[in-house]
């Protein structure tokens, strides 16, 4: 999930770079919304991890 964040956030980059703003900006926001998917499932995860006993890392 943050490897794809990673790729769209690129993409908006090089789109904004090169003057596509409808693509830059379109890119930027999926970035933005897989990046807080993806902190969304960590803390869930790390959180579902300390539940059964395991230390978080």
């Amino acid at each position: 999930m943050l490897g794809w964040a990673l790729t769209f956030l690129i993409v908006a980059l090089i789109a904004a770079a090169l003057g596509f703003t409808g693509i830059a900006g379109a890119a930027s926001s999926i970035a933005q919304i897989l990046f807080v998917v993806f902190l969304i499932l960590f803390v869930v995860a790390m959180i579902a991890r300390a539940v059964r006993g395991r230390p978080p890392m």
